[in-house]
């Protein structure tokens, strides 16, 4: 076989009962039993093994490499080369940038690659430490297909219950924050651009014809497909509903300046008589009226007044306001 390389995130044999056994850098891989080598391709000595090393081909090396990013399936004899996607919780980048995992799987020699960390990764590995972990090569293969999709469906789910907030918040009359809508459905969009693809890897990885992948095997990775199935179904459910809260938005905000201007509107009609009065009495010519009585500018103002709270109500009355 081979030996363990230096800088591997881990390296396991899978001891057949759910637990593991640490391989050691330098330790032969063993030809019994399934070995997990998971490398982070980064890494110049692990880059430089992948490159090198006579267990993968040529098309192996260059998927687990990263040269290649696209969602992947094939098959070459009794080994697989997968690349699948994961969501992005790494601190300071975006959960919709899926991270990458790139496999070669054959029933002695598991070999992943990324270049950032993935829960999904760790939560298979934590499987070990209660002997719940998979126990062959094609049980590895649907536990991190599982993971995958479960950490996706958890990402989806937090989606939904935004759009929620943002849903009570809209019939509430409370505007979004600049921005919160358009970056909800961004990521929507992007991640169901990710997980269609995958759907449709994992319901043909049921049907490849691997000796190493039992029927129980077979009959959990289409209920994968399935659930995968169902959360691109709630992600076209969540990219309506945030349609009909964008139009539902526009709207508010088109009634709203509406309002405005129409109270605007309102206002100048109401000071319109008066303005015109203003300026007809405010010329300097000889004989206006009232101009040698001292009581005639309360008398007008008053005449202003009155004539400001008659063109209100009959504003009222016609159901102006």
């Amino acid at each position: 076989m081979g030996q363990v390389p230096e800088h591997t995130i881990y390296s396991l044999q899978l001891d057949g009962s759910g637990g593991m056994q640490p391989l050691a850098v330098g330790d032969k891989l063993p030809n019994d039993a399934s070995a997990w080598l998971h490398i982070d391709y980064t890494e110049p000595a692990a880059a430089l093994w992948l490159q090198h090393t006579h267990l993968l081909n040529d098309n192996a090396r260059e998927a687990l490499l990263g040269q290649s990013s696209r969602p992947k399936l094939i098959r070459q004899g009794e080994s697989l080369l997968l690349i699948l996607r994961g969501i992005n919780h790494n601190d300071h980048d975006k959960p919709e940038e899926m991270v990458a995992l790139r496999i070669f799987i054959n029933p002695t020699l598991i070999v992943s690659s990324r270049c950032r960390p993935l829960l999904s990764e760790k939560d298979v590995f934590e499987q070990f430490a209660t002997q719940d972990g998979p126990v062959n090569a094609g049980d590895w293969l649907v536990a991190i297909c599982d993971a995958l999709t479960d950490r996706a469906g958890e990402f989806v789910e937090t989606l939904h219950d935004k759009i929620l907030e943002l849903e009570e918040a809209i019939l509430e009359n409370n505007f979004p924050t600049n921005g919160q809508l358009s970056r909800i459905r961004k990521q929507l969009i992007i991640i169901r651009r990710y997980l269609s693809p995958q759907r449709d890897l994992v319901a043909r990885l049921a049907s490849e014809k691997v000796t190493w992948l039992n029927e129980e095997d077979r009959r959990r990775l289409l209920d994968i497909a399935d659930r995968l199935r169902r959360w691109l179904d709630d992600l076209d459910a969540g990219v309506a509903r945030t349609a009909v809260l964008a139009d539902e938005v526009n709207n508010m905000m088109t009634e709203a300046t509406n309002r405005r201007a129409y109270q605007m509107s309102v206002m100048a009609l109401l000071f319109l008589p008066a303005s015109f009065l203003t300026g007809l009495f405010g010329i300097n010519l000889a004989g206006m009226p009232g101009a040698d009585n001292p009581f005639a500018f309360w008398a007008f103002c008053l005449f202003l007044l009155a004539l400001a709270v008659g063109l209100g109500v009959w504003l009222k009355q016609q159901r102006w306001w």
